[in-house]
C-alpha cells in the first residue's frame, strides 16, 4: 500500500528526495574542504576557526558490535562548539541475539548520513577535553534502526591534543533516533575516532621559510661581507 504520510504540505517521497539532495550537497562541500584542508588552517582562510577531521568508526547496539564500518568526515568551528558531520555507513548492520529468529536481526543496509550539532565542554584537564553535543541528523534510508530519516542526534566525546599541537584526536560515541515518534526505533549507535593534522606545524615553520628573493639577498650580503673581510689589511 503506498505511503500517504505528509509532513506539512509535502508528500513523504518529496521529503526523502530533499533529504538526499541536502546530504549530497553537504557531502560535496565537506569533501572539497578535505581537499583544501591546509588552506583552512591559514589565518587568511574564509573560516579561521574551521577544523576538518577524518577518521574511522564502527556501529554497535547495546554494546554489542553490529558490523557496520563508519567513514566520518566532520568540520567543527567556533572552538568546537558546532559540528557538521558526514558519515558513510559502508557495510550492512546485523544484530546477533538468540532471542531473534535464526539468532540474528538485520538492522540496516549501507547508507549516508549527516548531522549538525551544538557541543558543550564538560571537563578540561591539560590536553584532554570531554564534551557533549545535541542536534539533528538526516539519513538516506529508513530501516529497523529508525522508521524516520530525520532524527535527533546526541554525542559524548573526548578530545586529546597531542604535544606540540601537531595533531588533535576525538573519540566520540553517537546516538541517532526519533525519540519514539515512529516505530521501529532501535536507534543508530556508533563510535568514531577522528584526527585533525595541524598542517602548519609540519616541516619548516612558515616564519622560518626563505623565499628565492630572500635567498638571493642573503647570498649578495655574504659576498659583500666576504669582500670586506678579504680587503681588510
Amino acid at each position: 500500500m503506498p505511503v500517504s504520510l505528509k509532513i506539512g504540505r509535502m508528500q513523504l517521497p518529496v521529503v526523502h528526495m530533499r533529504i538526499h539532495t541536502i546530504i549530497r550537497a553537504v557531502s560535496l562541500a565537506l569533501l572539497t574542504m578535505v581537499g583544501y584542508a591546509p588552506a583552512f588552517a591559514r589565518p587568511q582562510s574564509l573560516c579561521e576557526s574551521c577544523e576538518v577531521q577524518l577518521g574511522l568508526g564502527g556501529t554497535y547496539h547495546f554494546w554489542g558490535a553490529t558490523g557496520g564500518v563508519v567513514l566520518p568526515v566532520s568540520v567543527n568551528w567556533s572552538g568546537g562548539r558546532y559540528e557538521l558531520g558526514l558519515f558513510r555507513i559502508s557495510t550492512s548492520q546485523v544484530l546477533y541475539d538468540t532471542k531473534y529468529r535464526n539468532g540474528r536481526l538485520p538492522l540496516a543496509h549501507p547508507y549516508w548520513g549527516m548531522s549538525l550539532s551544538r557541543r558543550w565542554q564538560l571537563i578540561e584537564r591539560g590536553p584532554v577535553r570531554v564534551f557533549a553535543g545535541f542536534g539533528v541528523a538526516a539519513r538516506t534510508e529508513s530501516d529497523e534502526l529508525s522508521a524516520t530519516r530525520l532524527d535527533f542526534a546526541s554525542q559524548l566525546g573526548m578530545r586529546y591534543r597531542f604535544p606540540g599541537n601537531r595533531a588533535v584526536a576525538e573519540l566520540t560515541v553517537r546516538h541517532w533516533s526519533n525519540a519514539g515518534i515512529r516505530l521501529p526505533n532501535h536507534g543508530q549507535d556508533f563510535a568514531t575516532l577522528t584526527v585533525r593534522l595541524n598542517w602548519g606545524d609540519f616541516g619548516v615553520d612558515r616564519a622560518d621559510q626563505i623565499t628565492p628573493n630572500e635567498l638571493m639577498k642573503s647570498k649578495a650580503a655574504l659576498v659583500a661581507a666576504n669582500y670586506r673581510i678579504e680587503g681588510t689589511p
